[in-house]
């Protein structure tokens, strides 16, 4: 999850410029400006809910997503995801925006099957983005976070979200960026994303890739690395980057989410390899 977080502070200064850069290598990632946005408050709160919620019901998500979302009230929000967070009863609204795909990542971590991640990204992305473009799409990035932390390759990734979801993966970020705007619908802007995960070698080439796009910088790094942190580390550099831009709180969210991701993946290997476990 620490990736998805890294990947919005990183962003969080170009979601305006809508800056293009050909060399992604150039590319400042923190400044004194950078900051989390909606896109980390929303994160950390699926990943609350996954920790603390014994139901994981649709309705404690909701609950765990007004509470912290009503304490950042400066994330960024977009208007209709600022009326849901204050309505007293808030319903789905429609939305075909990315704003289920870039809140999803912890349901891929803590998932045990893929079956289950699928399951968790649903629910995440229903509460308020109901349209079945944000549901795909948060599904595909929750897929292929598990997927990455399981061991699975780029081409078996690739094939499942192509198959699955109808998205196009097959052209690079070199060959997208030249004629790419700035989107934030689903169907523009999560392929983009998962292909700078497919094109990058580290969690720190993916921020950087995703941002070179030029479009909706904050939200596409966070996806890009939050499936990059899900099969390489993230760097100590960024993470301390990006821990001084969180308050204790949202620090300790991320801390008591991985211990518990952690311990959930153990379980599940112990299971399996007792004596007649299947799988």
């Amino acid at each position: 999850m620490l990736g998805a977080i890294v990947g919005d502070v990183a962003g969080s200064v170009y979601e305006s410029s809508r800056m293009k850069c050909s060399d992604p290598s150039k590319i400042t990632l923190f400044m004194a400006t950078s900051r989390f946005t909606d896109d980390s408050v929303m994160t950390l709160a699926v990943a609350r809910w996954l920790t603390d919620s014994r139901d994981k019901s649709a309705a404690s998500l909701v609950e765990a997503m007004q509470k912290l979302g009503r304490k950042y009230p400066n994330a960024g929000y977009g208007p209709a995801f600022a009326r849901w967070l204050a309505a007293d009863n808030p319903k789905p609204y429609g939305s075909w925006g990315n704003g289920a795909a870039m809140r999803v990542s912890p349901a891929g971590l803590y998932a045990t099957t893929l079956d289950e991640a699928l399951r968790l990204a649903t629910v995440s992305a229903t509460v308020s983005h109901d349209h079945p473009e944000a549901v795909g799409a948060a599904r595909a990035v929750a897929a292929a976070v598990f997927m990455a932390r399981h061991g699975a390759g780029n081409a078996e990734i690739r094939t499942y979200v192509e198959n699955s979801f109808g998205y196009d993966l097959s052209r690079t970020i070199g060959e997208i960026r030249p004629a790419y705007a700035w989107d934030v619908s689903c169907r523009g802007s999560v392929p983009e994303a998962i292909t700078a995960f497919l094109d990058a070698d580290s969690v720190e080439q993916a921020v950087r890739l995703a941002i070179s796009l030029g479009g909706d910088a904050d939200t596409q790094a966070a996806i890009a690395a939050a499936i990059a942190a899900a099969r390489w580390p993230v760097p100590d550099w960024m993470e301390q980057e990006c821990r001084r831009k969180l308050t204790p709180e949202q620090a300790a969210i991320i801390d008591s989410f991985e211990g518990a991701a952690a311990d959930r993946a153990a379980g599940r290997a112990t299971m399996q390899t007792r004596p007649g476990a299947t799988h």
